[in-house]
Parts: C-alpha cells; sequence; structure tokens
C-alpha cells in the first residue's frame, strides 16, 4: 500500500468507525458487532502506526488511551459552573414555580391558570460534572466543575470516553461549550470491585466517586479501560441555533452528542410533579445513577429575565429523592484513626443492597451517637445512605434485639498504637494522642502534606505513601528530602520512571510558597486560609515562633483555638527539629521578595466582596492581591462591606443590596488604581 492509498484508507476507517461509535452510543441502534468494530479499529491502528503523518486528530484510537498527564492544569470557566439549589418535597416546588412566576410577572393566583411554565425535567446523574468545548466542531477541551470558578483541564481523559464526539457533523456552531456529567454505569462498576476483591484491592466506594478519581488518573490508557459514559444536558456560546434549552438539546444530539432520551419538557409545576412522582419509582431500574430530577425553564428569554443569585440560577431547582432506607444485621464495630488522631467507629454490616450498591460498612461517628442509638453488635440496623452516598446507621429494630445482647463500650486504647485515648471537654470525639508515633497519624500528615492544596508532590499518592512508610523510608514528612532514588527502585512497582517522578516532584515541590508550606506542615486547626492569613501577617516562621498568645490573637481570623494550637505545635521538641530539617532541606519559611514587594497596607481594614466576571486577571487572582494589601474577602454584602468589586454580570441581588446599603461599587481598572 503506498502512501496516498494509505492516506486514504486511515480517513475512510476513521469515518466509518466514528459514525458506528455515533450509532452505538447516542442513537443506541448498532449496525455491526463489537467484534466487527474492533477489528476495524485494529486495521486502523495498524495503519496508523505505519503511515503515523496520516493519523487524524479524530480518530477513535485516540480513545484507547496511552498519554500520560503529570498534573492537570487549572483553567477558568469562560461561563461560571454554579451549582444548583436543592428541593427536597413537592410544596419546594410549587414555591419555586411562584417565585418564577413571580419573577417573569406572571399570574401567580391560580397554580393551573394560561401562565404556565415551560419547563425541562432531566435526570439527575450522579457523577462528575463536565464543560467540553468545540471548535469548528473539533473536541478541544474538556474542563471538570472544580470549584465553579476554575476547574482541571481533563481533555486528554475526555478523549477516552466513547460517548463524547471528538469530531461533530451536521450544522453546529463554530465554537461552545456544553456541558454535562461523565459517570460509570452500574454494571461496569460492579465488575470493577470484583476483580478488585479477587486482587485484595480495597474497593471503590460509589459510582460517583469512581467516575471523579479516574478522570484525574494520569495514565489515559487506565482511564480508557474503565469504560466511564458521558450525557450531555447544557448548550452555551453566542449562536445556538434555537431561542429555548429543549430545541437545542435535540440540534446537540443531531451533532453527535449522546442526549438522554429521558429528558421532558413539561407545561407546568404539575407536569414536573407527575415527572418526578414516575422517576422516584423508576430509578432503580436504571443502568447507571441518579439522585434526583433537574428543573429547568425553558425560553433563554425567561431565563436572562430572572436571572442569578451569588451561588445559583433562579430558573433551574435540583429536587433530590428521598434516601432508601434498607435493614441489616451489625456484625461488628471498628475503630478508625484519623490524620489528627481522631477515632471514627465504624459499622460492619452484613452485605447489604442499598440504593443500587452493596454496602458493607456504616459510620457510627462517634460515642454519644452509639449511646443515643443503643447500638449493639447482633442487632439487626436500620441504614440509609445520606446525599445517596455515605452509608449510616439511623435506628436499632429493638423487637429483633437479642436477650442476651451487651451494651457496645467504646474503646479507651488506640487500635493501632495502643495508646490511651483523650476525649476533650466539649468535643464529641476521642482522640489518639500519640501523632508522631502512630501509624495512621502519621501517613495522614504526610498525605496531607503532599496534597494539592499544600505542597502538590503529584507522584506521591497514598498507596505509595504506605509502601514508603511500611518499607522504613519515611517515618515523618521531613524524611520524603532525604528519597535518594536508588533506595526506591527495588520498591514493588516502582519502576525507573515513576522513582524518577518522585524524587522530581519532591525537589519540585521546595518552590512552594510559604503560606502554603504552613497549611502543609499539618498545625491543628490550621487551615489554608488561615494559613495565607498567618503568613501574610508575620511575613516568616522565624517570626510567628515568637509569638504570644495576645499577639497571635490580633491576627484576622486567629482565635482562642487556633492560637492554643500554634503555641501547642511549636512547643513541642519533635516539631521543632522537623521545622528545622525542612527549612535546611530548602523549603520557603518566609515570603519571598516578590511577595513582599507587592505587599502593602493600601486596603488594611477594608472588607471588599467580589462579584461578576472579569477579564484582567482570574476571581482567584484578585483575592491574593486583597489579602496582600491587606484587605479582606468577604462572601456577602452587608453594612461592614467597604467596596464591591464588580465585574460583568454581577449578581442582580448583590448589585441591589450594594445601592440600598450605599456600598461603591469599583470596577477592574478602578480597583486596580486603588492598589498601584
Amino acid at each position: 500500500m503506498n502512501s496516498q492509498e494509505a492516506q486514504q484508507k486511515i480517513a475512510t476507517l476513521t469515518n466509518e468507525l466514528n459514525q458506528h461509535n455515533y450509532n452505538y452510543y447516542v442513537l443506541d441502534n448498532p449496525t455491526i458487532s463489537d467484534y466487527e468494530f474492533d477489528k476495524l479499529l485494529e486495521e486502523l491502528m495498524d495503519l496508523e502506526k505505519r503511515f503515523p503523518e496520516f493519523c487524524l486528530p479524530t480518530s477513535p484510537s485516540q480513545r484507547v488511551g496511552g498519554e500520560v498527564t503529570k498534573s492537570f492544569a487549572a483553567v477558568t470557566h469562560k461561563y461560571p459552573m454554579l451549582s444548583l439549589s436543592n428541593s427536597y418535597n413537592e410544596e419546594d416546588l410549587v414555591e419555586f414555580d411562584r417565585r418564577v412566576k413571580e419573577g417573569l410577572q406572571l399570574n401567580t393566583s391560580d397554580l393551573f391558570s394560561a401562565n404556565e411554565v415551560e419547563y425541562v425535567c432531566e435526570l439527575k446523574f450522579d457523577g462528575l460534572s463536565i464543560g467540553l468545548t468545540y471548535v469548528d466542531g473539533k473536541l478541544v477541551q474538556a474542563v471538570t466543575r472544580g470549584d465553579g470558578v476554575q476547574g482541571d483541564d481533563v481533555t486528554t481523559n475526555a478523549k477516552t470516553i466513547k460517548s463524547i464526539p471528538l469530531q461533530l457533523h451536521g450544522n453546529f456552531p463554530k465554537e461552545f461549550e456544553i456541558r454535562g456529567e461523565i459517570f460509570l454505569p452500574k454494571k461496569v462498576f460492579e465488575n470493577i470491585n470484583k476483580e478488585r476483591e479477587q486482587n485484595n484491592e480495597a474497593l471503590l466506594a460509589n459510582p460517583r466517586n469512581a467516575s471523579s478519581g479516574t478522570m484525574k488518573m494520569q495514565d489515559s490508557a487506565v482511564v480508557a479501560k474503565r469504560k466511564l459514559d458521558c450525557f450531555l444536558y447544557f448548550l452555551l456560546g453566542n449562536d445556538v441555533p434555537y431561542k429555548n434549552h429543549f430545541e437545542n438539546l435535540q440540534a446537540a444530539k443531531s451533532w453527535g452528542f449522546k442526549i438522554s432520551k429521558d429528558s421532558t419538557l413539561c407545561i407546568g409545576i404539575n407536569e414536573v410533579i407527575n415527572y418526578i412522582h414516575y422517576w422516584d419509582k423508576e430509578r432503580h431500574s436504571l443502568p447507571f445513577e441518579i439522585d434526583g430530577i433537574v428543573i429547568k425553564v425553558n425560553q433563554y428569554n425567561q431565563q436572562l429575565q430572572l436571572g442569578f443569585t451569588a451561588k445559583s440560577p433562579r430558573w433551574a431547582i435540583a429536587y433530590k429523592f428521598k434516601a432508601e432506607q434498607v435493614s441489616t444485621l451489625l456484625e461488628n464495630i471498628s475503630y478508625q484513626v484519623g490524620r489528627t488522631g481522631a477515632i471514627t467507629p465504624v459499622a460492619n454490616l452484613k452485605p447489604i443492597l442499598l440504593a443500587g450498591t452493596t454496602v458493607k460498612r456504616a459510620s457510627l461517628h462517634n460515642a454519644d451517637i452509639i449511646e443515643k442509638l443503643d447500638v449493639r453488635i447482633g442487632d439487626t440496623v436500620f441504614v440509609e445512605k445520606g446525599g445517596e452516598i455515605i452509608p449510616k446507621i439511623i435506628a436499632v429494630d429493638f423487637t429483633k434485639r437479642n436477650s442476651d445482647s451487651e451494651k457496645t463500650v467504646y474503646i479507651s486504647n488506640c487500635p493501632e498504637c495502643n495508646s490511651f485515648l483523650q476525649r476533650k471537654e466539649g468535643e464529641a470525639l476521642h482522640y489518639c494522642l500519640n501523632e508522631n508515633n502512630c501509624p495512621p497519624q502519621v501517613k495522614g500528615k504526610i498525605e496531607h502534606f503532599v496534597g494539592r492544596k499544600a505542597m502538590n508532590i503529584d507522584s506521591l499518592g497514598a498507596e505509595t505513601i504506605d509502601q514508603l512508610y511500611n518499607a522504613g523510608l519515611i517515618k515523618n514528612i521531613a524524611d520524603l528530602y532525604d528519597l535518594k532514588k536508588e533506595q526506591l527502585l527495588p520498591l514493588e512497582r516502582m519502576a525507573e520512571k515513576s522513582a524518577q517522578n518522585l524524587i522530581e516532584g519532591v525537589e519540585e515541590s521546595k518552590k512552594i510558597p510559604f503560606e502554603r508550606v504552613l497549611f502543609a506542615i499539618g498545625i491543628r486547626h490550621v487551615g489554608e486560609t488561615t494559613a495565607k492569613k498567618m503568613a501574610r501577617n508575620v511575613k516568616s516562621l522565624n517570626k510567628l515562633i515568637t509569638l504570644t498568645k495576645e499577639q497571635l490573637l490580633e491576627i484576622d481570623e486567629v482565635g482562642e483555638t487556633i492560637a492554643e494550637s500554634v503555641l501547642n505545635f511549636f512547643a513541642d521538641t519533635e516539631n521543632k527539629l522537623l521545622v528545622e530539617r525542612l527549612a535546611k532541606a530548602g523549603l520557603n519559611f518566609e515570603l519571598s521578595e516578590e511577595q513582599l514587594q507587592n505587599a502593602s497596607e493600601k486596603l488594611k481594614g477594608l472588607s471588599i466582596v467580589i462579584s461578576g466576571v472579569f477579564t484582567k486577571h482570574s476571581r482567584d487572582e484578585y483575592k491574593t492581591m486583597i489579602e496582600q494589601h491587606g484587605g479582606k474577602n468577604s462572601g456577602s454584602i452587608s453594612g461592614k462591606t467597604n467596596y464591591v468589586l464588580a465585574g460583568e454580570n454581577m449578581g442582580p441581588e448583590k448589585l441591589k443590596k450594594a445601592q440600598s446599603l450605599g456600598v461603591k461599587l469599583l470596577n477592574e481598572e478602578e480597583f486596580l488604581n486603588l492598589i498601584s
């Protein structure tokens, strides 16, 4: 086969296989067998290997994976990914309908009036929210929800999902974003757990967490094997074809997107409630998890008229199904030790199917809950999933209790290191105080230290930390900076490349700024925000160590508990030695010259609220600037607010409140001039 023939054959096979994918995943009408599809794909991949210059970016071979992503870049959403307000009963829905009609200036006196609103009802898929951007019909970026303002770029992994089209067909806009939910089908989830159980590996908790964890895997070939799926449900862009949500969904389906056939256009809230009644009974027959129904106003002009609150659109709401309850046998109670030494009692149950997944364990929270429920080993207990995810025991069936059952006595010693447990007055939890030698606490501290918001050492996951700890290579966070490549190579599953990545990741972490290092070292009660405040105030760790309790209390957001915790941490000899080793290793324990130069007190004592969308800097960058110049970021407008940094599409409620309180609005230029 010559080059010209190969190029033509590759193009033909690519188009043919993409059409078969569309038939299977979107139309649910396959025209060839899986075997025939696989043979065609093998032929294409063989040709692409021999003639790589003709491989198309839309080739289905892209879905096999193989590309490794060391880190996932943060991306600011062009359109913020807001969360939805929740409802749990029909009264909430009727009230939502009333607010919608009132906002649209329609008649609200009669539920069945001629002024009924068009709503689109959709299944609320239980997975990972994703935003897909297409340019000229090609997938160019896939971004997770993140915090709603920015998410992670997971494009490489998204390309492995066969229901996400790489190339569209039909009359689609030049550029647009479509949002949806990546999920793990129930059958796939069960098969993965069966395989993990056979290999003595920890079972995946639930399909939602499994979906999220899979999309953050570094090896896209592993992602491809997980067989994730994706429904799309929301179109965004300047030139979408129709003026309403439902018709645009049907258009998106014709371009190649997988749109749920169960999305329905309802006229009025009564039809919405009937739709909910149907799916409340039928949801467990679905091949994937749902946890409710999403209701959206259909017409875009009405959505625009209704607008947004600070956190959610006024034109949409999520109805959450009530948690399913089952009864089962409590076989025994075990106790887990957390990173901070907190003890969590866990009920080990006779396996039971609950809301589509097999449940074997449930949290008992603390000694007070055990006492309140009077739960005992051998009891028949009622279990439900809080938010359809976390199983919890809600009651005991006392009619089935054995006459010889014994009252549960809470443990007095740590199950890991046998240290005596302590429960402080006013606290619900028991604690193991052996924080420097209790294995789960030590490993938990290291996991916290290497986390994304702390030192961000990607190559150090929980399994690797466990392996290093068990091999005696690390006993605390400072030991990470003494690791040598030759120490790692003899370890199981630690190849040359993995060892090199780990060493490089540890070395790269030395560039992390002081405020994140302060958060990473794990002072109890010192969270991410408090660490920032303290770092900006004291400028260096040497200064922080010298502060008295009274001086600590002068720092914004530092109260009695945090002040005492900081003093106790640095009074501990082992912690002092640990910090000295980290400083010697080259970690940043003071603000950089650049940070010091950019800092000022121009906003000292000022409370500033940020609202809207910005062009010159991201919201997070503006928050950092406010803190650098001594100001305080606030989430809501009140009489104490000094300024509102207002971008485009500022929430109408915030604007109204700012005007009523006489709070001055600053645009980007005015704010930057204020701190320049």
